[in-house]
């Protein structure tokens, strides 16, 4: 039997197991939250594969996206970095690891984790939507707008509203998969589900 997936997994394996088994799947772990929000970052002007593919590459030289080391990298160690052929050697990006990573830490400090910060724009349930074809599914909206907004005014970079909309996608504040898709579902807490929401 095959799968009927959205458009967008297409063949590759790799694209497959991220649509089937993480894309639109509640996340509420800081660690993982912060992982994605870099490497949708990353990601400006490339496409989500070209991230994909280097994703262990990234676990690797940016420790694991242990914000609380990445905070604390030195001009050095991030230039060091920019030679690593495993990650996108962008200096603006590389850079950024260091830059959101202290203002991630600022969110958590305020809010208790960045998890209840975020999840706060959707009212801390999933949105649900009920796209018929993959071209129904917007770029933008009204929320991604207020949270790429208020990420660069704490500080945040290469967070605009398409970025935004992508990673809301990717940690499931949004569930976007298509009608026909079998993993279209109306809920569906990850094994990362919060313990005080």
């Amino acid at each position: 039997m095959i799968l009927k997936r959205c458009d967008w997994a297409g063949d590759d394996p790799l694209y497959q197991a991220y649509h089937d088994n993480e894309w639109g799947i509640p996340s509420y772990d800081d660690r993982h939250l912060f992982e994605m929000l870099i490497l949708e970052g990353a990601q400006a002007g490339l496409s989500w594969l070209t991230v994909l593919k280097r994703r262990e590459g990234y676990k690797d030289v940016f420790d694991q996206f242990d914000w609380s080391i990445n905070m604390r990298y030195t001009d050095d160690e991030l230039l060091e970095k920019l030679k690593d052929e495993r990650i996108i050697r962008n200096r603006l990006k590389v850079f950024s690891v260091r830059n959101n990573a202290i203002s991630f830490q600022k969110i958590i400090d305020e809010y208790g984790s960045f998890s209840h910060y975020l999840w706060a724009f959707v009212d801390h349930k999933p949105i649900v939507n009920q796209w018929e074809t993959i071209d129904e599914v917007p770029a933008t909206t009204e929320i991604s707008d207020r949270l790429s907004q208020d990420l660069k005014k704490r500080g945040f970079k290469f967070v605009g509203s398409t970025i935004c909309y992508a990673y809301m996608q990717a940690v499931g504040l949004v569930n976007d998969h298509i009608s026909t898709c079998f993993s279209a579902r109306s809920t569906k807490k990850g094994a990362n589900a919060p313990s005080n929401n």
